[in-house]
């Protein structure tokens, strides 16, 4: 390859991703934190900064992926592994895994996040059904002789 080919590829790297990465985790960290409080105000906030989050990530690894094309290798991840194959170094090497660790404990986050949403919406859920005189599994109550029994087994149902 010549030197005027080699200057036509992009660099190939991964430092904006990984920057962005640490964002996203700094951003699923603070949501956590919202849920945890129920604190609505704040995640909506969260939620609207991680729309703008996630498409900057989404072009930084459009753009290494177009790096790695103009390179010959596959425009993804296999692509990168690949390329990384070729020795580009222990930097490099380490940085790529730390990167992956990152985005695994981002992903770990949301899943946990998601968790904590469907807790939350179980919760309103169980007492809009309350509201509405709906016998739920969540309205079950234990006896004296520790039998189940509902909420309102011996009450009247009114509908609200």
């Amino acid at each position: 390859m010549t030197t005027a080919n080699r200057n036509a590829i992009p660099e190939i790297s991964f430092e904006a991703d990984a920057n962005l990465v640490e964002a996203l985790i700094e951003d699923l960290q603070n949501e956590q934190k919202a849920l945890v409080k129920a604190d609505l105000d704040t995640i909506e906030r969260i939620i609207d900064q991680r729309v703008e989050l996630l498409q900057a990530l989404g072009e930084a690894a459009k753009q290494r992926y177009a790096a790695l094309s103009a390179a010959g290798f596959e425009a993804n991840e296999k692509g990168m592994a690949k390329w990384l194959e070729l020795g580009h170094g222990k930097v490099m090497d380490t940085a790529w895994m730390e990167f992956q660790k990152k985005l695994a404990q981002a992903k770990e986050l949301n899943r946990i996040n998601g968790i904590l949403i469907n807790k939350h919406f179980q919760r309103n859920q169980e007492k809009l059904d309350a509201i509405q005189g709906k016998a739920t599994n969540a309205t079950q109550f234990y006896g004296k002789n520790g039998q189940t029994h509902g909420a309102h087994s011996s009450r009247t149902s009114f509908a609200v």
